[in-house]
Protein backbone atom coordinates (compact mmCIF):
# COMPACT_ATOMS: atom_id res chain seq x y z
CA UNK A 1 0.00 0.00 0.00
CA UNK A 2 1.45 3.34 -1.00
CA UNK A 3 1.57 6.10 1.55
CA UNK A 4 1.02 9.75 0.66
CA UNK A 5 4.25 11.57 -0.08
CA UNK A 6 5.46 13.67 2.85
CA UNK A 7 8.64 15.46 3.90
CA UNK A 8 9.91 12.04 5.10
CA UNK A 9 10.36 10.95 1.50
CA UNK A 10 13.15 13.43 0.75
CA UNK A 11 16.78 14.00 1.53
CA UNK A 12 18.97 17.02 0.88
CA UNK A 13 22.60 18.01 1.14
CA UNK A 14 23.53 20.50 3.81
CA UNK A 15 25.76 23.43 2.93
CA UNK A 16 28.56 21.42 4.58
CA UNK A 17 28.01 18.57 2.09
CA UNK A 18 26.31 16.03 4.36
CA UNK A 19 23.17 14.33 3.09
CA UNK A 20 20.36 14.28 5.63
CA UNK A 21 16.93 12.73 5.58
CA UNK A 22 14.31 15.46 5.84
CA UNK A 23 12.24 13.01 7.86
CA UNK A 24 14.26 14.26 10.82
CA UNK A 25 11.91 17.27 10.68
CA UNK A 26 8.77 15.12 10.70
CA UNK A 27 6.65 16.33 13.62
CA UNK A 28 7.80 19.94 13.17
CA UNK A 29 6.04 22.76 11.38
CA UNK A 30 8.37 23.91 8.58
CA UNK A 31 8.72 26.97 6.39
CA UNK A 32 10.80 25.93 3.37
CA UNK A 33 12.25 28.87 1.45
CA UNK A 34 14.38 29.14 -1.69
CA UNK A 35 16.87 31.87 -0.86
CA UNK A 36 19.52 34.06 -2.47
CA UNK A 37 21.88 36.32 -0.54
CA UNK A 38 22.17 38.87 -3.36
CA UNK A 39 18.43 39.16 -4.03
CA UNK A 40 16.54 42.36 -3.30
CA UNK A 41 14.22 40.24 -1.15
CA UNK A 42 17.16 39.12 1.02
CA UNK A 43 15.94 41.64 3.58
CA UNK A 44 13.50 38.83 4.50
CA UNK A 45 16.34 36.83 6.07
CA UNK A 46 16.10 38.79 9.33
CA UNK A 47 12.34 38.27 9.66
CA UNK A 48 12.78 34.57 8.87
CA UNK A 49 15.42 34.35 11.60
CA UNK A 50 13.19 36.12 14.12
CA UNK A 51 10.30 33.75 13.39
CA UNK A 52 12.64 30.75 13.58
CA UNK A 53 13.92 31.89 16.99
CA UNK A 54 10.47 32.75 18.30
CA UNK A 55 8.86 29.39 17.48
CA UNK A 56 11.72 26.85 17.41
CA UNK A 57 10.97 25.72 20.97
CA UNK A 58 7.40 24.93 19.82
CA UNK A 59 8.60 22.58 17.06
CA UNK A 60 9.03 25.01 14.17
CA UNK A 61 11.93 25.53 11.79
CA UNK A 62 12.78 27.57 8.73
CA UNK A 63 14.74 25.58 6.12
CA UNK A 64 16.74 27.67 3.64
CA UNK A 65 17.61 26.34 0.19
CA UNK A 66 19.88 28.71 -1.76
CA UNK A 67 19.17 28.91 -5.48
CA UNK A 68 20.93 30.68 -8.35
CA UNK A 69 18.18 30.27 -10.98
CA UNK A 70 16.69 33.75 -10.69
CA UNK A 71 18.84 36.63 -11.86
CA UNK A 72 22.04 34.78 -10.82
CA UNK A 73 21.50 36.21 -7.33
CA UNK A 74 23.26 33.37 -5.52
CA UNK A 75 26.57 33.00 -7.38
CA UNK A 76 28.56 31.94 -4.29
CA UNK A 77 29.52 28.35 -3.59
CA UNK A 78 27.90 26.53 -0.66
CA UNK A 79 30.73 27.34 1.75
CA UNK A 80 30.57 31.08 0.99
CA UNK A 81 26.76 31.11 1.16
CA UNK A 82 26.93 29.51 4.60
CA UNK A 83 29.61 31.99 5.69
CA UNK A 84 27.40 34.96 4.70
CA UNK A 85 24.35 33.40 6.35
CA UNK A 86 26.14 32.59 9.61
CA UNK A 87 28.75 35.36 9.96
CA UNK A 88 27.08 38.36 8.32
CA UNK A 89 23.36 37.64 8.67
CA UNK A 90 23.62 35.68 11.97
CA UNK A 91 21.17 33.04 10.79
CA UNK A 92 20.78 29.93 12.92
CA UNK A 93 18.18 28.04 10.88
CA UNK A 94 19.40 25.22 8.60
CA UNK A 95 20.95 26.29 5.30
CA UNK A 96 21.20 23.58 2.68
CA UNK A 97 23.38 23.23 -0.40
CA UNK A 98 22.36 25.21 -3.47
CA UNK A 99 19.57 23.58 -5.46
CA UNK A 100 17.57 24.15 -8.59
CA UNK A 101 13.92 24.78 -7.80
CA UNK A 102 12.52 24.73 -11.34
CA UNK A 103 13.12 22.91 -14.59
CA UNK A 104 14.11 19.34 -15.30
CA UNK A 105 16.98 19.49 -12.80
CA UNK A 106 14.83 20.80 -9.95
CA UNK A 107 15.49 19.14 -6.61
CA UNK A 108 12.84 16.44 -5.96
CA UNK A 109 11.73 18.30 -2.82
CA UNK A 110 10.82 21.38 -4.85
CA UNK A 111 9.15 19.31 -7.57
CA UNK A 112 6.94 17.90 -4.82
CA UNK A 113 6.34 21.27 -3.12
CA UNK A 114 5.11 22.89 -6.33
CA UNK A 115 3.05 19.84 -7.30
CA UNK A 116 1.19 20.16 -3.99
CA UNK A 117 0.45 23.87 -4.35
CA UNK A 118 -0.39 26.40 -6.98
CA UNK A 119 1.12 29.77 -7.61
CA UNK A 120 0.92 32.55 -10.15
CA UNK A 121 2.98 30.48 -12.58
CA UNK A 122 1.21 27.23 -11.75
CA UNK A 123 3.85 24.66 -10.94
CA UNK A 124 6.69 27.11 -11.49
CA UNK A 125 8.40 29.04 -8.73
CA UNK A 126 8.38 32.69 -9.72
CA UNK A 127 11.48 34.03 -7.91
CA UNK A 128 13.72 33.75 -4.87
CA UNK A 129 12.02 33.60 -1.47
CA UNK A 130 9.02 31.51 -2.47
CA UNK A 131 7.82 29.95 0.77
CA UNK A 132 6.11 26.65 1.52
CA UNK A 133 4.46 25.88 4.86
CA UNK A 134 4.55 22.22 5.89
CA UNK A 135 2.54 20.80 8.81
CA UNK A 136 3.67 18.37 11.52
CA UNK A 137 2.47 15.47 9.38
CA UNK A 138 4.96 16.46 6.68
CA UNK A 139 2.31 17.71 4.24
CA UNK A 140 2.37 20.98 2.33
CA UNK A 141 -0.31 23.29 3.67
CA UNK A 142 0.25 26.54 1.80
CA UNK A 143 2.51 28.35 -0.64
CA UNK A 144 3.42 32.03 -0.39
CA UNK A 145 4.69 34.40 -3.04
CA UNK A 146 8.28 35.66 -2.89
CA UNK A 147 6.99 39.12 -1.96
CA UNK A 148 4.93 37.81 0.97
CA UNK A 149 6.71 39.07 4.06
CA UNK A 150 7.52 36.38 6.63
CA UNK A 151 5.66 38.30 9.33
CA UNK A 152 2.48 37.92 7.23
CA UNK A 153 2.78 34.14 7.64
CA UNK A 154 3.00 34.15 11.45
CA UNK A 155 -0.72 33.60 12.05
CA UNK A 156 -0.66 30.51 9.79
CA UNK A 157 2.44 29.21 11.60
CA UNK A 158 0.84 29.79 15.00
CA UNK A 159 -2.34 28.01 13.91
CA UNK A 160 -0.34 24.94 12.79
CA UNK A 161 1.78 24.92 15.93
CA UNK A 162 -1.35 25.07 18.09
CA UNK A 163 -3.43 22.54 16.18
CA UNK A 164 -1.12 20.13 14.41
CA UNK A 165 -0.75 16.71 15.93
CA UNK A 166 1.14 13.85 14.35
Amino acid sequence: MNHPITIRDFSAKTAQGDTIQLGKYFGDVLLIVNTATECGLATQFQALQQIHERYSSAGFSVLGFPCNQFGAQEPKDDEDVLKVCRDELNLTFPIFAKVNVKGKDAHPLFKWLVSETSGILGSQIKWNFAKFLVDRNGRVVKRYAPTTKPEEIVSDIERLIASSQY
